[in-house]
Parts: C-alpha cells; sequence; structure tokens
C-alpha cells in the first residue's frame, strides 16, 4: 500500500508540472511560486486546525534555512519546466539524491571520518560520476541557445532540492509534524514570490488562464499528503525510490500533452541520472536511513 501512494504522489508531482507549463504562458516563475505557496499555505491551515496540529514552533531559524533553499529549488525548477522538455526538467530536480551523495563524498574528503575512509566510498563516487555523464547526455540533445541557461537552472534547482531534503530530515528528526513543516515552506514561498513579483512586475489576470493557478498548490498540496502516507509506516527502499516513477509519468506527458520529443541519447541519460539516484539511495542507506523525497 505504501508503495500505490507513492505512485499516486509522483502522479500528483508530474501532473502538477503539466499545469506549471501551461500557467508559463500567463505567468512569470515568481508568480507561479507565489500562488502555489498562497493556495498551499491555506489549505494546510485548514488541515492543520482539523487534525488539531499547532502551527507554533520551537525551532524558526530551521524552518527559515528549509523555506530559503527549498524556495530557491522551487522557483528554479518552476522556470526549467517552462523553457524545457517536462521529462527533462523533472529529471534535473530529481538529481537530488546524486546532489546529496556528492555533498556525503565532499565531507569524507574533507574529514576524513573515522571508520569511513574515503577508500571505502568509491561504489557512491562511480555513482556520482554515472549522474553526471547522464546529466550530459539528457541535456546535449535538449540543449538550444535558448535553453541551455534553462538548463543550468534545472541543474541547481536539483542542488537546492537536496539541501532542502536534507532540512527537512533534520526537522522531523526535533519532532516537528509534517503539516507543519510544508505549511512554512508554503508560507516562504508566498513570501519570496511576492518579493520577486515587486522587481519583475506581476500579469493580468486574464480567464481561462488564470485557473491554471488553483491546480498547482492543490496538487502540490496532495502530492506532499500521498507522499506523508507513503512513510507513515517507516521508510522502505523500494517507496524511496519509486520516487523516480514521477519521471516516467513527466515523459509520458510530454509526449502526448505536448508533443515533446527526446533523441535516444536523451533517454540513455535520463535512465543513467534513475540508476545512479536508485544506486545512491541504497548506498546511502547502509550509514543512514533514506531522506524522505519532498516535491521542493
Amino acid at each position: 500500500m505504501q508503495a500505490l501512494w507513492m505512485l499516486l504522489a509522483s502522479l500528483f508531482f508530474a501532473s502538477m508540472g503539466v499545469c506549471i507549463k501551461f500557467a508559463a504562458a500567463h505567468f512569470n516563475s515568481f508568480e507561479t511560486v507565489f500562488y502555489r505557496g498562497l493556495v498551499g499555505m491555506a489549505f494546510l491551515w485548514g488541515l492543520s486546525r482539523w487534525q488539531g496540529v499547532s502551527l507554533a514552533t520551537r525551532v524558526p531559524m530551521m524552518h527559515a534555512w528549509r523555506s530559503l533553499v527549498g524556495t530557491i529549488s522551487l522557483t528554479a525548477w518552476f522556470y526549467a519546466i517552462a523553457l524545457l522538455p517536462l521529462a527533462t526538467a523533472m529529471t534535473l530536480n530529481y538529481m537530488s539524491s546524486v546532489w546529496i551523495a556528492t555533498f556525503l563524498l565532499g565531507g569524507a574528503v574533507l574529514t576524513q571520518a573515522r571508520g569511513s575512509p574515503v577508500r571505502e566510498q568509491a561504489p557512491l563516487f562511480f555513482t556520482v560520476i554515472a549522474g553526471f555523464v547522464g546529466v550530459g547526455l539528457m541535456l546535449r540533445p535538449s540543449f538550444h541557445q535558448d535553453q541551455a541557461f534553462a538548463g543550468l537552472v534545472g541543474l541547481l534547482s536539483g542542488v537546492f532540492a537536496a539541501l532542502a531534503y536534507l532540512q527537512v530530515a533534520a526537522l522531523s528528526k526535533v519532532g516537528e509534524p509534517e503539516s507543519r513543516t510544508v505549511f512554512y515552506f508554503s508560507l516562504g514561498s508566498a513570501l519570496a514570490g511576492l518579493l520577486g513579483m515587486l522587481f519583475v512586475g506581476a500579469s493580468p489576470w486574464r480567464w481561462p488562464g488564470a485557473l491554471w493557478l488553483l491546480p498547482i498548490g492543490l496538487l502540490a498540496v496532495f502530492g506532499q499528503l500521498c507522499l506523508t502516507r507513503a512513510y507513515a509506516q517507516g521508510a522502505t527502499m523500494v517507496v524511496a525510490n519509486l520516487q523516480y516513477s514521477g519521471i516516467v509519468f513527466a515523459a509520458l506527458f510530454g509526449i502526448t500533452v505536448f508533443g515533446d520529443r527526446l533523441p535516444l541519447i536523451g533517454w540513455v541519460g535520463m535512465a543513467l541520472i534513475v540508476v545512479s539516484g536508485i544506486a545512491a539511495t541504497v548506498l546511502r542507506s547502509r550509514t543512514v536511513p533514506p531522506v524522505p523525497a519532498e516535491e521542493p
């Protein structure tokens, strides 16, 4: 049953990507981030009251850092979705597992941790290399002059998503409920989007284009709730790796809805990233529990 909840969460997140791509024709990335945060915040406030969960927190600075890195990741991801094939943007964001492995390798090199010689990290090293080879293969066929910057921004979204996941794990360890963590992230997203709108401006609301903003926020929340349910009985390796089914859903949506066409080398790169991400999760689980995936 946990696996089914994760598959449903991945479907919601991929569907959100479809809505973002349609909304991008009417609104800039900061506006989309703002409305996504606003809808999520309103929904989670009502859900928290219904569940009897207080939104007061003892660790406001931890939530502030999670919101900062998460919002940067979210904004970068939304920008990439608007300009790249949906599956490409989705895969770049899901590079977070490879980035976390990169951070662990960097820590091992810098600290030479006792009982964890660098040579024992060789499998993780090759996993990271494979992931970046996959990025090169996938982006090369997608790189047109107007997409090169979007590809780099999408890659950046995965870096900050990794930092956000690590902070989510830290918040969980201090006993913060998921609804509270996601609420403050939604609040941070709304504030960051509003700040960005002050600099780049706001687009006029035109119907029915503006209707895409509501499902973006709702699909994000529904996906998060399903993901939380998937981990409710303890994270398993199968559930942790089923997050990559979102890439499959995104590829199907990209082909059927937007007519995206990637050459074979692009699909090979995508598969290499998925395999390296799964391998990184497995290798990390030998020392620490897998970090629950969370839509940024």
